[in-house]
C-alpha cells in the first residue's frame, strides 16, 4: 500500500510523514524527489520541475513497486503534485501494478501556510520558491478534494494528523478532517 501526503509547501507532509511511519507498522518513507534528482543528474539538464519529465512519472511509480515487492510493508509518499494530469498518469501507474493508494491532502489556510513558510528554519534557501507555489496549489484544490481525503492542519501537530491519518487507514471514512472534530 501507499500512502501519498499530497498539499502544498508548509502543509506539514514531512514531519506528518515522518510522524506516520512510527505509527504504521512495516511503513516506511518514499521521497520520490529522490527520483527526480537522480534524473538531473543521469539527464544533466536542469528543469524548474522534475514532475514534468515523464520518466520522473513513470520511475516513481516502478520504483514504489520494487520496493514493495523486495520490502513489503507501506510507503509513506511526501510529495507534492499538483497538476492533475501527473497525478492521473501516476494513479493509473499504480492502479495497473495493483498497488493500492490511500491519498490525503494535508490543507491549511494560506496565511497559515506564508506564516510556516516564512518561520521555516531548515528550507530557508526554497522560502520564495515555495511561497510562489500557493497560487498553484489553490488552482489545483478542487481536484485534489475530489481525488483526495482532505485533513486540515490548520491547528493540530503533526503527531495528531498522523494519528488521523493512521486511523483512517483502517476505517472506511472518505473524509478526515480536524474541522468539527
Amino acid at each position: 500500500m501507499i500512502v501519498w501526503l499530497n498539499g502544498t509547501f508548509g502543509a506539514g507532509k514531512t514531519t506528518t510523514s515522518k510522524e506516520l511511519v512510527r505509527l504504521v507498522p512495516q511503513a516506511r518513507i518514499f521521497d520520490t524527489e529522490q527520483v527526480g534528482y537522480l534524473l538531473e543528474h543521469v539527464l544533466g539538464v536542469p528543469v524548474t520541475d522534475f514532475q514534468d519529465w515523464p520518466p520522473w512519472r513513470t520511475l516513481v511509480v516502478e520504483t514504489a513497486a520494487q520496493l514493495l515487492a523486495f520490502t513489503g510493508g507501506v510507503l509513506v509518499v511526501p510529495q507534492s503534485v499538483l497538476v492533475e494530469q501527473y497525478w492521473m498518469e501516476i494513479r493509473a501507474g499504480l492502479d495497473r501494478a495493483g498497488i493500492p493508494v490511500r491519498h490525503f491532502v494535508l490543507h491549511a489556510e494560506r496565511d497559515i501556510l506564508v506564516r510556516r513558510i516564512e518561520t521555516d528554519t531548515v528550507e530557508t534557501g526554497a522560502r520564495q520558491w515555495r511561497l510562489d507555489h500557493l497560487d498553484a496549489y489553490e488552482e489545483a484544490r478542487g481536484w485534489l478534494s475530489r481525488e483526495a481525503e482532505v485533513v486540515d492542519t490548520t491547528g493540530a501537530p503533526a503527531a495528531q494528523v498522523a494519528q488521523r491519518i493512521a486511523a483512517g487507514l483502517t476505517g472506511t471514512s472518505s473524509r478526515v478532517s480536524d474541522r468539527g472534530a
